[in-house]
């Protein structure tokens, strides 16, 4: 999607009202991210299986994801919070502090859902995304990958979200159940052979 595709996603969804804001309003806060976009639109190839160019992320410090969750939608299926997440848990994650998330919003750029490492521990899959200069994803990152390109999320090919931690050993997870997007969490040092690891190359900030 391009990027006045995803802004007018994220208003048809009524994130603007969720925010506190007009429609105009949303798109004024994230227009300082179009000159970034229309580069990676111009330089964005085929499609490929698994990956997107880039998406609009909006955090937490602008919507509550236990708020934007249920506006995912796989064949017309609403997303869910898994019951193991108790009212608040997602509240007590944050992004892991290396990620250096620049804001309230912007671009999550060259996103790879992480099949391969679908049968890996998170644990072990960890170092060798960031050997590879790569980032791992946040919740509020996977919420975005799955709201403006939900081909990503498939059955069997589902994914952690291992940039977005606790005091514990909890990895936050999207997956499909009742074919419908699922926001659980397993445990960091469980293999699942239908969830990968979720990676991105950089994140892009207003006016960069």
């Amino acid at each position: 999607m391009t990027f006045t595709e995803q802004v007018d996603r994220l208003v048809e969804l009524g994130y603007p009202g969720l925010m506190g804001m007009k429609d105009d309003g949303l798109r004024e806060r994230l227009e300082p991210l179009g000159g970034a976009a229309e580069v990676l639109d111009a330089a964005a190839g085929e499609e490929v299986p698994g990956r997107a160019a880039y998406v609009v992320v909006v955090t937490r410090e602008l919507v509550d994801p236990s708020s934007t969750v249920p506006l995912l939608s796989l064949r017309g299926r609403q997303g869910v919070v898994d019951g193991n997440h108790a009212p608040g848990d997602l509240a007590t994650y944050d992004p892991l502090p290396e990620l250096e998330v620049p804001g309230a919003a912007y671009l999550l750029v060259d996103v790879d859902r992480g099949e391969e490492f679908c049968g890996v521990r998170p644990e072990d899959a960890l170092p060798v995304i960031r050997d590879r200069g790569r980032t791992p994803l946040t919740i509020d990152e996977g919420i975005a990958v799955v709201t403006h390109e939900p081909r990503l999320l498939e059955k069997n090919k589902c994914f952690m979200l291992s940039g977005s931690r606790r005091h514990d050993r909890r990895v936050p997870a999207l997956w499909i159940s009742d074919s419908a997007p699922k926001l659980g969490w397993c445990w960091d040092g469980n293999p699942h052979t239908w969830l990968g690891v979720a990676s991105a190359r950089s994140r892009v900030a207003p006016g960069r």
